[in-house]
């Protein structure tokens, strides 16, 4: 039965091709609109480490400062001396600090140029904790980071940019007037958002697209980074002037940020209790003034709390699906006004025995099967949409692409509001008297 209906919405798609067309067409506008929003929603909302962002977190202090005091959440990083307390205390099942700062780059063995990079001074621990593939090498000890080891790890752009893509493991970077080894090249990475950097959101007033910019450039140890690159740091907060301008290590501010991966429930209490441990005995020793406020959020979280998806996505997607809902509208006209032109038939097929069911099935049949065909028009739509949405000056803009699982939500969407747009129309149709279309014809 349900091959019929196909072949009846067939033929009468076919005999009124103008009405067909708008009915597909307000579909596939409305879809194409909605679906490229919520493909930029669903990437810049996604997890970025599916799997395992449920046991890494970020813990948060209160220290004595006059900014904090006045907010119930302690700031988003710390300062290097409570950092390092924590990070060395080793009560986590793996922890990393990380901070970056901007410094000149080059290569003395290639033909290029200075450039001014990012580089992320970190722990060993970073790699591991989150996944970061290597394409050469590797990352360094514990030791190395004891030592103040002169190595680097450089991303896959920086790579192409100064060896050609080659493996440049062993071969001298030079970062300010120092040089150090390479031991290590990534693969292409590029978590969404870059959720370690993350911090500031709810105060960015819009800017939280900057989280979705390309990973740093160069890694290096932090106790190395920060002799390398010494009085270029930039603060969070401060309640204090540091001694010397840039120079942080024992500045009363705020700077560095902590993870720590917590593998099981017991270990994520356990490392709760730590902090306010700790948090107290700062306390006693006056540098705190709040020891009850501290955080230990996960790491979405953390994302969450921090508002990473841009406020204009949010309103453009919520704009795109009220165009999405004029569209449906649009289309429940031009759908019942199409049935409701074909009382003649629906009066034979009703004389004929017929049930309002099957003359409803029928019409619902016919309207799924423009949403079909609204939905193809739609995914080419989207394919637009989305190139355009490419060519815009964001730094999320080339991450943006039609993946598996949207693919097949758009088809999904145009044929649940093509069914949802033929219900009513359906419905009246199946309802329309018999005798009284066999009389009027």
């Amino acid at each position: 039965m349900f091959g019929y209906y196909i072949d009846l919405a067939l033929r009468s798609l076919k005999h009124n091709r103008v009405l067909t067309g708008l009915m597909v067409l307000a579909i596939a506008v409305g879809i194409g609109a909605s679906m490229t929003t919520l493909t930029v929603m669903h990437l810049l909302s996604g997890d970025p480490l599916p799997g395992k962002s449920a046991t890494l977190f970020y813990p948060q202090l209160d220290p004595d400062t006059s900014v904090a005091s006045s907010h119930s959440q302690p700031t988003d990083v710390m300062d290097y001396r409570s950092a390092m307390d924590l990070w060395s205390a080793h009560r986590a099942d793996r922890q990393t600090i990380v901070v970056d700062s901007d410094l000149k780059v080059t290569a003395p063995d290639a033909n290029v140029p200075p450039l001014m990079m990012t580089m992320l001074s970190t722990t060993a621990d970073f790699f591991p904790m989150f996944d970061v593939p290597f394409q050469y090498g590797s990352g360094w000890s514990d030791d190395d980071d004891a030592r103040r080891s002169r190595v680097a790890i450089i991303s896959a752009s920086l790579n192409d940019k100064l060896f050609g893509g080659a493996n440049s493991v062993g071969r001298t970077l030079r970062l300010r007037d120092t040089d150090v080894r390479i031991i290590g090249v990534l693969k292409p990475w590029r978590p969404s958002p870059l959720f370690y950097t993350v911090r500031g959101g709810r105060f960015a007033h819009g800017d939280t697209a900057t989280f979705y910019g390309k990973i740093e450039d160069v890694f290096v140890p932090l106790s190395s980074g920060l002799e390398i690159n010494d009085g270029n740091f930039y603060q969070f907060n401060c309640w204090g002037m540091p001694k010397r301008t840039g120079h942080l290590i024992d500045a009363p501010c705020e700077w560095v940020a902590v993870w720590v991966q917590l593998n099981n429930a017991a270990k994520q209490a356990d490392y709760r209790r730590f902090l306010h441990d700790y948090a107290e005995q700062q306390q006693s020793l006056g540098r705190f003034t709040h020891a009850e406020n501290t955080r230990l959020p996960s790491l979405m979280e953390w994302l969450d709390y921090n508002g990473v998806v841009p406020s204009d996505v949010h309103l453009q997607t919520g704009l795109s699906f009220a165009f999405l809902v004029i569209c449906l509208l649009n289309t429940v006209g031009l759908l019942l006004a199409k049935f409701l032109r074909r009382g003649g038939e629906i009066g034979v097929r009703r004389a004929l025995g017929a049930s309002r069911g099957a003359i409803f099935a029928q019409f619902l049949v016919e309207a799924g099967v423009v949403g079909l065909l609204g939905g193809v028009a739609g995914w080419l739509l989207t394919l637009v949409g989305l190139w355009l949405v490419r060519q815009q000056p964001t730094p999320y803009a080339d991450m943006v692409h039609l993946d598996a699982f949207m693919f097949v939500i758009t088809f999904a969407l145009a044929i649940v509001v093509s069914l949802l747009a033929g219900a009513l129309p359906a419905l009246r149709a199946s309802r329309m008297a018999p005798a009284f279309q066999l009389k009027a014809q």
